[in-house]
């Protein structure tokens, strides 16, 4: 088995297709703030997966699945400002976001040792 195979990893990955679907339709005023910030968010998702699949321990593993996780809030919000400033409804990417949203979360708490 290799990252590859990791339904977050490729949840992530359908992520940064449809943000970057999403970004092409800003407007080019926001290519320095929004689109920049929003394309960095998304490849960081599925970045972070595979580098911490490759850490020797389950605790460096469960830290880059949390910095994932803040990507995908980042996301969240930035699509919510799209929104707010209407520059377009991103209902496919939010729903999406949610989802991987989740996924990272039940990923974390596997990794983590229970609590007493």
């Amino acid at each position: 088995m290799t990252f590859r195979d990791l339904v977050a990893w490729q949840k992530g990955m359908d992520l940064v297709e449809v943000i970057y679907d999403y970004t092409d339709r800003l407007p080019s005023s926001q290519r320095y703030v929004l689109i920049q910030q929003l394309q960095r968010a998304a490849i960081s998702i599925p970045s972070n997966i595979a580098e911490g699949y490759g850490r020797g321990s389950k605790q460096d593993y469960a830290r880059f699945i949390d910095i994932a996780l803040g990507s995908t809030r980042e996301i969240q919000t930035q699509l919510e400002i799209c929104e707010r400033l209407k520059f377009g409804a991103a209902k496919i990417e939010r729903d999406l976001a949610d989802e991987v949203g989740k996924i990272l979360y039940a990923l974390a708490r596997s990794l983590r040792p229970p609590k007493h």
